[in-house]
């Protein structure tokens, strides 16, 4: 019994690993929802493409729109933010994009028993909670496992793809809701940083006028 049980052992093991799909190139819609328990809303569309090294993140509604690319083999980024109708350029260096997303580096995900179905995906649910108090609760997917795990950080540590996910603190609740999920490749023009057009500022001056957030 134990030598047939060794010989299955192969076969059934590429089949549970076939499950999980790595993915370099994916791009995620999400609708973005911020609320609070005095009735307050805000609805934007959250955007992110992912292809290697490269990710971008776009978040725009009719009032504003702030995008971030990252090079996460070279540690550099650049926040493109309009404000009041004028175009920022913000750079970041390494020690910049650490000192924007250190506080990540320490959440832990903690399983619960729930699960759901998303987009034709299975999920698992976990809990986590941020230095700064807020608490998070996102519901993931280990069918899609992204090669790049830095292009959100909060999630950095999280062993899946999240596809809904919600941050709540005090009666402030900050909600993503998959929109939809795309696998082809990702133009590499996403990536393109802009040589016109913009006001450039570093990081640190941006820091003071509370543009970085």
């Amino acid at each position: 019994m134990k030598n047939k049980l060794l010989y299955a052992l192969p076969l059934l093991i590429p089949g549970f690993l076939s499950a999980q799909k790595r993915v370099g190139e994916l791009t995620l819609v999400y609708n973005y929802v911020v609320s609070s328990d005095a009735g307050k809303q805000i609805n934007a569309v959250a955007t992110y493409y992912i292809k290697g090294n490269l990710s971008r993140s776009e978040m725009a509604n009719n009032l504003f729109s702030s995008t971030l690319i990252y090079d996460s083999k070279a540690g550099t980024g650049v926040i493109l933010k309009e404000v009041n109708g004028q175009k920022l350029l913000i750079r970041m260096n390494e020690e910049n994009w650490d000192q924007k997303n250190g506080k990540f580096k320490t959440i832990q995900f903690v399983k619960t028993a729930e699960t759901k179905m998303i987009a034709g995906y299975s999920c698992l649910s976990a809990k986590a909670s941020t230095p700064g108090g807020y608490d998070i609760t996102v519901f993931y997917t280990r069918d899609l496992i992204p090669e790049n795990k830095t292009y959100d950080p909060p999630f950095k540590n999280l062993d899946g793809l999240p596809l809904e996910y919600e941050f709540s603190k005090d009666n402030l609740h900050i909600r993503y809701v998959l929109a939809s999920i795309n696998l082809n490749p990702v133009p590499a023009s996403k990536f393109d940083i802009p040589t016109s057009g913009y006001r450039e500022m570093t990081y640190e001056e941006s820091l003071k006028l509370k543009l970085s957030n």
